[in-house]
């Protein structure tokens, strides 16, 4: 038996995978954090704690404090003995890594899962060795922003370089949008986590062709690579996953040409010891790289995955923080495709309901839904964080969940508080 220390994480999807895949493993694991609340206020029910709160320990310490942090895990591990350091959360993924680096824990190098998360230093990188990806350039105020667009020609798209979910993410089209969009920018100094953010942003040419994800699995210098994710894109300014579908509809030529982009952007950051989820978009011109995350992907991909191959991405992630090769052999299963359609808010608003809830969840595609329940206040979605719920669809045929998971997206509507459709 295996003892990990989970230092934070998101409190969505993969927060309940990891614990899930711990234990499932024979395994158990210490809880860090700074903001024990944050998670308190997670639990899926009133009576469940959040699967993070199950942990052995639980215990709570500056996460957002490295230089701090080091010494205090190094005293935790004299006590308790830790096997392997993970954590789902993009914002302290380079923390996880220095641990495992001071405490000579299996795990990728440091510098480069900095340089993944960073989105300039990833641009950076793979520019300097030749992997394919937008021309950009590094903005710290208007005026330098305002020359770089003139050269990148609009429209363009303005990134923050230490955000994540699509959050600020903007494609605009003149000068006026360039300053609003970095107004936005710099009104969101701190992100969700309390920690200060770089003001700098990254104008980025404006990529056209469809989107895709390589979830890859890198263990001893090898990369295997998963399978490919195709992608619907949603929230026009802003960049919004509004679909997966597992996996890409695409021909075999195209999806290796992805796969061996996303692969020789992993090598080029220095990336080993870690599952990846690395995005893409398929231009006319070939795949460039969008972003690289060294984690498992989010939005429910890796479940996506898993009802498609056996594949376990949670699993994957756990073995190889321990330093064990995963079993990436999978299982034959039912299904030859798997997606996932989100539910998107077109307004600010108090949901009153979700209408057509009951002929979605009886339809026999349909292996999950979940809706944001009455009462809860939403906004319309800017980012992958305002989403109303979703809806996963499986099929014996490849690329036909794709089309049931749209189609009963359709079926679904927001009625709001307020709104005389919600009271007739």
């Amino acid at each position: 038996m295996a003892h990990l220390l989970v230092v934070e994480s998101w409190v969505g999807s993969m927060s309940r995978l990891l614990p899930r895949a711990i234990a499932e493993g024979g395994h158990h694991f210490t809880f860090l954090t700074r903001d024990l609340d944050h998670y308190l206020r997670s639990a899926p029910g009133d009576s469940e704690p959040h699967p993070l709160l199950t942990a052995r320990n639980v215990l709570t310490a500056d996460t957002n404090d490295p230089q701090g942090l080091l010494p205090y895990v190094e005293r935790l591990q004299r006590a308790l003995s830790f096997d392997g350091v993970v954590s789902s959360c993009d914002y302290y993924l380079p923390t996880v890594a220095a641990v495992a680096e001071r405490l000579a824990l299996p795990g990728p190098r440091a510098d480069a899962v900095l340089a993944a998360c960073r989105k300039d230093l990833t641009r950076r990188r793979l520019a300097e060795a030749g992997v394919p990806g937008p021309r950009f350039a590094l903005c710290r105020d208007l005026a330098e922003a305002s020359a770089a667009a003139r050269e990148i020609g609009y429209p363009l798209v303005v990134k923050p370089v230490d955000l994540c979910a699509g959050m600020y993410v903007r494609q605009v089209g003149d000068e006026r949008q360039l300053a609003q969009a970095l107004r936005a920018l710099a009104a969101f100094p701190v992100n969700a986590r309390g920690q200060l953010r770089d003001p700098a942003v990254l104008l980025e040419e404006l990529l056209t062709g469809p989107e895709v994800s390589v979830e890859t699995v890198s263990f001893g210098g090898e990369v295997h690579v998963v399978g490919v994710t195709g992608k619907t894109i949603g929230g026009a300014p802003a960049f919004v996953e509004a679909g997966h579908l597992f996996p890409a509809d695409l021909e075999p030529a195209l999806a290796r040409a992805a796969a061996d982009t996303a692969v020789a952007a992993l090598r080029a950051l220095g990336l080993d010891q870690v599952v990846a989820h690395t995005e893409l978009k398929l231009t006319p011109d070939g795949p460039r790289i969008i972003e690289v995350n060294p984690r498992p992907a989010g939005n429910r991909i890796t479940e996506l995955v898993r009802r498609v191959t056996g594949v376990d991405l949670a699993a994957a992630c756990v073995d190889v923080a321990l330093g064990r090769r995963p079993d990436l052999t999978g299982q034959a299963t039912a299904a030859g495709s798997a997606a996932i359609a989100f539910l998107l808010p077109d307004r600010d608003g108090v949901l009153a309901a979700v209408e057509g809830a009951d002929t979605v969840r009886a339809h026999p595609a349909v292996v999950e839904l979940t809706l944001a329940p009455p009462g809860r206040t939403v906004r319309r979605a800017a980012s992958n964080n305002e989403y109303a719920g979703h809806v996963m669809t499986v099929d014996a045929a490849a690329g036909g969940a794709s089309r049931t998971a749209e189609h009963l997206l359709a079926r679904l509507a927001l009625r709001y508080e307020h709104d005389p459709a919600a009271t007739a």
